[in-house]
């Protein structure tokens, strides 16, 4: 309906003026235009209008004109875009993927309700409270529906596992579920401590804090926490981690805004790591949160960074919660760094181009050479020792390191993208549970000594004709490796925990690599921290 579109168009071009114009003084006379255009939509129009998608079309609209990351929540939605930073839901503690259109269980979370009563990784669910659970009407909305629900409320589901015909039946209580934002914490070496944090949740301080304790006591000296990926969370928990590794009374961050002054936040005397040698890791996919911590570690000389340039999302949105149980979360002010960097970086060519660059970075090279980037002058910069740093959006690290592409090959690709891994690893683990626990008693004797053998390979490339995935021998031979690290990563993973799958993985990661020499040598380490960078 043309007339109907230019409605909703009309209201947004209304809408957005608003919102831009709040300030001014005819703001009374906006707000009384966007009501009467409402109120004749309702009561002239020609069809019948859902106001509410008008309204809440016109104020997406809107937001989307500000910045990219301005945004506005449904009232169902709200809950579900907090759980990930809340640190827990209510339900019966699986992680799980949909295989062949089958929920099958990666593994229980440790201590819940499903690990409880004997759910094991590779059990699919085939009937849940008597209700067939498998086929095209299953996808992550209805497990959530059926699976989550109330703490102490009952579900019952039926299993199949393994080659058994008979379908096992449990009755699992629901509980509080924690959402762990720290994915792996282990001695690298003798000394060297690893600490993969995810997110920056409501909880990561607690995580982070007990993962470093039980790695003190087991004799850490030098950390390496791995920030790639983590695309961020509360400003709050970015401050309290930074406080862990400063010393007093050092600035953290501060923001600023037209309508918000400047705001301070600073470290306490507290910090459990204030001296050891540090290593922070970023990538492009590290964002917010994860651009406050490591670009204080660097503006102090705290530590050394090593990646690739971050995300550079550098704006503070606070909610505004409506009458309806929406929610806006409109950017007020930008943060800054202790230099006085602005992490942001530019979005004055509009939300589409903005979500480009990282296609941009690729097609110029960026996350190959570090000499494909160049900063003005004028983003010019000190650390608290003389070191040169640039703003102009993103964290730009003292070592960079390019994209491992050494196993990349269409093989490889179509082997996750079809999911030939997850599904192969999966069935595996299920018939060899018992033995590889009994041959490894312990991870560790695993970690060394499995190998990934020829039978191995043979029955993956069959799962992987299975899904239509062609085989190329000589793209094999070129991925060969990092096909069996991920096998075997994803078996420990199966059989163990997550943290095992990064145990297995990081043996042949070269930033772990440079992270461990560089940490490993102080004379490297302290150079680093007084050498000049110029990209």
């Amino acid at each position: 309906m043309r007339f109907n579109r230019l409605l909703t168009v009309f209201v947004f071009l209304v809408f957005c003026l608003f919102i831009k114009n709040s300030y001014a003084q005819n703001n009374q006379i906006n707000i009384q235009k966007f009501s009467t255009i409402l109120y004749l939509i309702d009561n002239f129009y020609t069809d019948t209008v859902n106001l509410d998608k008008v309204t809440e079309d016109a104020i997406i609209a809107a937001l989307r004109e500000l910045d990219p990351h301005s945004a506005y929540f449904s009232k169902k939605d709200v809950e579900k875009a907090n759980e990930p930073l809340v640190g827990s839901f209510e339900g019966i503690g699986v992680t799980f993927q949909l295989i062949r259109d089958t929920i099958t269980v990666i593994g229980p979370t440790p201590g819940g309700p499903s690990e409880k009563v004997g759910i094991m990784a590779g059990d699919k669910f085939i009937k849940i409270d008597g209700e067939e659970a498998f086929g095209k009407k299953v996808d992550n909305e209805y497990v959530q529906k059926h699976l989550r629900g109330k703490k102490g409320t009952k579900v019952t589901v039926s299993v199949k596992r393994g080659n058994d015909p008979e379908l096992m039946d449990f009755e699992i209580i629901r509980d509080k579920i924690p959402l762990n934002s720290i994915n792996a914490s282990f001695l690298m070496d003798k000394n060297v401590g690893y600490i993969k944090l995810d997110r920056f949740a409501q909880e990561s301080t607690k995580e982070f804090q007990s993962a470093f304790e039980k790695l003190k006591e087991q004799g850490m000296k030098s950390l390496i926490l791995d920030l790639r990926s983590n695309s961020g969370g509360y400003l709050n928990t970015a401050i309290e981690l930074v406080d862990e590794f400063l010393k007093a009374d050092q600035l953290i961050v501060y923001t600023e805004g037209l309508h918000s002054p400047r705001q301070e936040w600073r470290s306490s005397d507290k910090g459990l790591y204030t001296d050891g040698r540090l290593v922070v890791l970023i990538d492009e996919g590290s964002a917010s949160a994860s651009e406050i911590l490591s670009g204080a570690i660097q503006d102090h000389d705290r530590g050394v960074v090593i990646g690739r340039r971050s995300f550079g999302k550098g704006l503070v949105q606070r909610p505004f919660n409506l009458t309806d149980g929406s929610q806006i979360r409109l950017t007020t002010s930008r943060y800054h760094t202790p230099s006085g960097r602005c992490i942001q970086r530019p979005y004055e060519g509009g939300t589409e181009e903005y979500y480009k660059e990282m296609t941009k970075r690729l097609e110029h090279g960026e996350y190959f050479h570090a000499d494909s980037i160049h900063f003005p002058d004028s983003l010019r910069y000190k650390t608290d020792k003389g070191r040169v740093v640039y703003g102009g959006g993103g964290i730009m690290p003292d070592i960079f390191m390019p994209v491992d592409t050494s196993y990349n090959s269409k093989l490889y690709t179509n082997l996750v993208r079809k999911g030939v891994f997850n599904k192969y690893t999966v069935d595996y683990a299920m018939l060899h549970r018992d033995q590889l626990k009994e041959s490894y008693p312990e991870f560790n004797q695993y970690n060394k000594f499995f190998e990934v053998d020829h039978e191995m390979i043979e029955a993956l490339k069959a799962q992987a004709i299975k899904e239509k995935v062609e085989w190329n021998e000589e793209q094999y031979q070129r991925s060969e490796k990092f096909i069996k690290l991920q096998v075997k990563a994803l078996i420990a993973r199966n059989v163990w925990e997550m943290q095992q799958y990064y145990e297995v993985t990081l043996t042949e990661d070269p930033t772990i690599k440079k992270a461990l020499e560089v940490i490993g040598n102080e004379k490297t380490y302290r150079s680093t921290l007084t050498i000049n960078k110029n990209y």
